[in-house]
Protein backbone atom coordinates (compact mmCIF):
# COMPACT_ATOMS: atom_id res chain seq x y z
CA UNK A 1 0.00 0.00 0.00
CA UNK A 2 0.89 3.63 -1.08
CA UNK A 3 -0.16 6.99 0.52
CA UNK A 4 -2.25 8.80 -2.52
CA UNK A 5 -0.45 12.05 -3.86
CA UNK A 6 -3.86 12.37 -5.58
CA UNK A 7 -6.65 15.24 -4.81
CA UNK A 8 -9.64 12.77 -3.71
CA UNK A 9 -12.24 13.61 -1.75
CA UNK A 10 -12.82 10.96 1.32
CA UNK A 11 -16.96 11.18 0.70
CA UNK A 12 -16.01 8.63 -2.32
CA UNK A 13 -17.42 6.58 -0.06
CA UNK A 14 -20.78 6.13 0.86
CA UNK A 15 -20.76 5.74 4.51
CA UNK A 16 -18.40 8.84 5.12
CA UNK A 17 -20.33 11.00 2.69
CA UNK A 18 -23.69 10.01 4.85
CA UNK A 19 -22.12 11.06 7.87
CA UNK A 20 -23.40 14.00 9.75
CA UNK A 21 -21.68 17.25 9.09
CA UNK A 22 -20.47 17.45 12.48
CA UNK A 23 -19.61 13.55 12.65
CA UNK A 24 -17.43 14.20 9.28
CA UNK A 25 -15.39 17.72 10.67
CA UNK A 26 -14.58 15.23 14.00
CA UNK A 27 -12.63 12.47 11.40
CA UNK A 28 -11.65 14.02 8.44
CA UNK A 29 -8.49 15.48 10.07
CA UNK A 30 -7.39 12.07 10.85
CA UNK A 31 -8.03 10.86 7.23
CA UNK A 32 -5.53 9.66 4.98
CA UNK A 33 -6.03 8.24 1.32
CA UNK A 34 -4.31 5.09 0.48
CA UNK A 35 -3.55 2.78 -2.66
CA UNK A 36 -5.01 -0.73 -2.34
CA UNK A 37 -3.87 -2.86 -4.75
CA UNK A 38 -5.12 -5.94 -6.06
CA UNK A 39 -3.51 -9.65 -4.37
CA UNK A 40 -2.46 -7.33 -0.80
CA UNK A 41 -3.22 -8.87 2.18
CA UNK A 42 -4.71 -5.92 4.33
CA UNK A 43 -4.83 -7.94 7.25
CA UNK A 44 -4.70 -12.07 8.01
CA UNK A 45 -5.98 -13.84 10.93
CA UNK A 46 -4.75 -12.48 14.42
CA UNK A 47 -3.24 -9.67 12.85
CA UNK A 48 -3.49 -6.15 14.99
CA UNK A 49 -5.66 -3.55 13.14
CA UNK A 50 -3.73 -0.04 13.48
CA UNK A 51 -6.52 1.38 10.98
CA UNK A 52 -9.98 1.11 9.94
CA UNK A 53 -10.77 1.68 5.85
CA UNK A 54 -13.43 3.02 3.67
CA UNK A 55 -13.06 1.91 0.72
CA UNK A 56 -13.64 3.99 -2.46
CA UNK A 57 -13.33 2.10 -6.04
CA UNK A 58 -11.13 -0.52 -4.27
CA UNK A 59 -12.84 -4.02 -3.42
CA UNK A 60 -12.11 -5.76 -0.22
CA UNK A 61 -12.75 -9.55 -0.02
CA UNK A 62 -13.20 -11.02 4.03
CA UNK A 63 -11.85 -14.48 3.77
CA UNK A 64 -12.84 -17.14 6.66
CA UNK A 65 -9.26 -19.26 6.82
CA UNK A 66 -10.29 -22.80 7.96
CA UNK A 67 -7.95 -25.17 10.34
CA UNK A 68 -7.09 -27.34 6.97
CA UNK A 69 -5.91 -24.10 5.17
CA UNK A 70 -8.88 -23.85 2.89
CA UNK A 71 -10.30 -20.14 2.46
CA UNK A 72 -14.09 -18.70 1.35
CA UNK A 73 -14.97 -15.32 1.01
CA UNK A 74 -17.88 -14.34 3.57
CA UNK A 75 -18.10 -11.28 2.63
CA UNK A 76 -17.24 -8.67 -0.68
CA UNK A 77 -16.52 -4.81 0.80
CA UNK A 78 -16.45 -1.65 -1.65
CA UNK A 79 -17.19 2.14 -1.70
CA UNK A 80 -20.32 1.34 0.58
CA UNK A 81 -18.79 -0.08 2.95
CA UNK A 82 -15.59 0.01 5.98
CA UNK A 83 -13.78 -2.86 7.66
CA UNK A 84 -11.64 -2.69 10.76
CA UNK A 85 -14.58 -1.99 12.91
CA UNK A 86 -14.17 -5.37 14.97
CA UNK A 87 -10.70 -3.69 16.02
CA UNK A 88 -12.52 -0.83 16.93
CA UNK A 89 -14.94 -2.10 19.59
CA UNK A 90 -12.93 -5.37 21.71
CA UNK A 91 -10.24 -7.31 20.37
CA UNK A 92 -7.95 -5.14 18.04
CA UNK A 93 -7.35 -8.53 16.40
CA UNK A 94 -8.18 -9.17 12.83
CA UNK A 95 -11.20 -12.09 12.90
CA UNK A 96 -10.25 -13.24 9.46
CA UNK A 97 -8.16 -12.34 6.52
CA UNK A 98 -9.05 -8.89 4.12
CA UNK A 99 -7.43 -9.05 0.41
CA UNK A 100 -7.81 -6.66 -2.27
CA UNK A 101 -9.74 -7.98 -4.91
CA UNK A 102 -9.75 -4.67 -7.15
CA UNK A 103 -6.88 -2.19 -7.28
CA UNK A 104 -8.31 1.44 -6.26
CA UNK A 105 -8.22 4.05 -3.64
CA UNK A 106 -9.82 3.88 0.17
CA UNK A 107 -9.45 6.59 3.30
CA UNK A 108 -8.28 4.75 6.28
CA UNK A 109 -8.31 6.07 10.45
CA UNK A 110 -6.21 5.65 12.97
CA UNK A 111 -8.74 3.18 15.13
CA UNK A 112 -8.21 4.92 18.40
CA UNK A 113 -9.30 8.00 16.39
CA UNK A 114 -12.75 6.32 15.90
CA UNK A 115 -13.33 4.86 19.18
CA UNK A 116 -12.68 8.60 20.60
CA UNK A 117 -15.73 9.24 18.23
CA UNK A 118 -17.98 6.30 19.28
CA UNK A 119 -17.56 7.35 22.84
CA UNK A 120 -17.72 11.53 21.83
CA UNK A 121 -20.39 11.52 19.49
CA UNK A 122 -23.20 8.94 19.74
CA UNK A 123 -24.53 9.73 15.97
CA UNK A 124 -21.48 8.53 14.59
CA UNK A 125 -21.29 5.56 16.39
CA UNK A 126 -24.78 4.57 15.29
CA UNK A 127 -24.38 5.45 12.27
CA UNK A 128 -21.04 3.22 11.72
CA UNK A 129 -23.13 0.42 14.08
CA UNK A 130 -25.90 0.08 11.85
CA UNK A 131 -23.89 -0.40 8.74
CA UNK A 132 -21.96 -3.51 10.96
CA UNK A 133 -25.31 -4.70 11.90
CA UNK A 134 -26.36 -5.26 8.42
CA UNK A 135 -23.03 -6.23 7.08
CA UNK A 136 -23.68 -9.20 10.00
CA UNK A 137 -26.59 -9.90 8.18
CA UNK A 138 -25.08 -10.10 4.68
CA UNK A 139 -22.60 -12.26 6.38
CA UNK A 140 -24.67 -15.04 7.78
CA UNK A 141 -27.12 -14.92 4.98
CA UNK A 142 -23.77 -15.87 2.64
CA UNK A 143 -23.05 -18.79 5.05
CA UNK A 144 -26.13 -20.12 4.36
CA UNK A 145 -25.88 -19.75 0.67
CA UNK A 146 -22.54 -21.46 0.82
CA UNK A 147 -23.90 -24.18 2.32
CA UNK A 148 -26.53 -24.82 0.40
CA UNK A 149 -26.67 -23.72 -3.36
CA UNK A 150 -25.03 -24.95 -6.49
CA UNK A 151 -21.39 -23.98 -7.14
CA UNK A 152 -22.79 -22.80 -10.59
CA UNK A 153 -25.39 -20.60 -9.09
CA UNK A 154 -22.79 -19.22 -6.23
CA UNK A 155 -20.37 -18.54 -9.03
CA UNK A 156 -22.87 -16.35 -10.67
CA UNK A 157 -23.47 -14.66 -7.56
CA UNK A 158 -19.75 -13.56 -7.12
CA UNK A 159 -19.47 -12.57 -11.03
CA UNK A 160 -22.65 -10.36 -10.36
CA UNK A 161 -21.48 -8.78 -7.29
CA UNK A 162 -18.24 -8.26 -8.97
CA UNK A 163 -19.67 -6.46 -11.78
CA UNK A 164 -22.19 -4.39 -9.66
CA UNK A 165 -19.37 -3.01 -7.36
CA UNK A 166 -16.84 -2.25 -10.76
CA UNK A 167 -19.48 -1.48 -13.14
CA UNK A 168 -17.11 -3.16 -15.67
CA UNK A 169 -17.90 -6.01 -17.74
CA UNK A 170 -14.71 -7.50 -17.97
CA UNK A 171 -13.47 -8.90 -14.26
CA UNK A 172 -10.02 -9.84 -13.18
CA UNK A 173 -10.58 -13.76 -12.47
CA UNK A 174 -8.83 -17.16 -12.76
CA UNK A 175 -10.64 -20.58 -11.40
CA UNK A 176 -7.90 -20.84 -8.81
CA UNK A 177 -8.75 -17.24 -7.39
CA UNK A 178 -12.69 -18.37 -7.41
CA UNK A 179 -11.32 -21.91 -6.07
CA UNK A 180 -9.82 -19.81 -2.88
CA UNK A 181 -12.90 -17.51 -2.37
CA UNK A 182 -15.73 -20.07 -3.03
CA UNK A 183 -14.26 -23.03 -1.13
CA UNK A 184 -14.09 -25.88 -3.57
CA UNK A 185 -12.19 -27.29 -5.62
CA UNK A 186 -10.81 -25.97 -8.90
CA UNK A 187 -11.79 -28.70 -10.87
CA UNK A 188 -15.75 -28.38 -9.69
CA UNK A 189 -15.74 -24.13 -10.30
CA UNK A 190 -13.54 -24.76 -13.62
CA UNK A 191 -16.71 -27.38 -14.83
CA UNK A 192 -19.32 -24.34 -13.51
CA UNK A 193 -17.41 -21.73 -15.27
CA UNK A 194 -17.26 -23.73 -18.39
CA UNK A 195 -21.41 -24.19 -18.06
CA UNK A 196 -22.30 -20.93 -18.33
CA UNK A 197 -19.50 -19.98 -21.01
CA UNK A 198 -21.68 -22.76 -22.69
CA UNK A 199 -24.94 -21.10 -22.34
CA UNK A 200 -23.39 -17.78 -23.30
CA UNK A 201 -23.78 -15.96 -19.93
CA UNK A 202 -19.54 -15.61 -20.07
CA UNK A 203 -16.32 -15.76 -22.08
CA UNK A 204 -13.27 -16.74 -20.68
CA UNK A 205 -9.75 -15.33 -21.50
CA UNK A 206 -6.47 -15.37 -19.67
CA UNK A 207 -6.99 -14.26 -16.31
CA UNK A 208 -9.99 -12.47 -17.28
CA UNK A 209 -13.95 -13.10 -17.62
CA UNK A 210 -16.15 -11.36 -19.40
CA UNK A 211 -20.15 -10.87 -18.94
CA UNK A 212 -22.20 -11.28 -22.11
CA UNK A 213 -25.18 -12.10 -20.88
CA UNK A 214 -25.95 -10.53 -17.53
CA UNK A 215 -30.05 -11.37 -17.51
CA UNK A 216 -28.39 -15.22 -18.16
CA UNK A 217 -26.12 -15.06 -15.15
CA UNK A 218 -29.16 -13.42 -12.95
CA UNK A 219 -31.70 -16.20 -14.01
CA UNK A 220 -29.02 -18.93 -13.30
CA UNK A 221 -28.03 -17.34 -9.95
CA UNK A 222 -29.73 -18.14 -6.21
CA UNK A 223 -32.28 -15.70 -4.60
CA UNK A 224 -29.26 -14.90 -2.14
CA UNK A 225 -27.68 -12.45 -4.67
CA UNK A 226 -31.13 -10.39 -5.02
CA UNK A 227 -31.36 -10.68 -0.68
CA UNK A 228 -27.91 -9.99 -0.22
CA UNK A 229 -27.72 -7.22 -2.68
CA UNK A 230 -30.92 -5.16 -0.84
CA UNK A 231 -29.26 -5.72 2.57
CA UNK A 232 -26.14 -3.90 0.82
CA UNK A 233 -28.11 -1.18 -0.08
CA UNK A 234 -29.77 -1.25 3.50
CA UNK A 235 -26.33 -0.25 5.00
CA UNK A 236 -26.17 2.28 2.96
CA UNK A 237 -28.64 4.23 5.38
CA UNK A 238 -29.97 6.79 2.59
CA UNK A 239 -31.64 8.73 4.51
CA UNK A 240 -28.38 10.48 6.63
CA UNK A 241 -26.57 13.24 4.46
CA UNK A 242 -24.10 15.15 4.94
Amino acid sequence: MSLSSRCSSHRANHLLSTLLSDDFAFLEPHLQLVDLHRGTVIYDVGDRMPFIYFPHEAIVSLVTVLADGKTIEMAKLGGEAMFGLASALITRRSLGRYVVQSTGRASRVDTEVLYRGFVARPTLRDHVLRFAEDLLAQTLHSMACNALHSVEARCCRWILTMQDRTSQDVLPLTHEHLSRMMGVQRSTISAAMHALQAAGAIRQGRGVVTVIDRRGLEQTVCGCYEIIRQQSKQAQCPEVRI
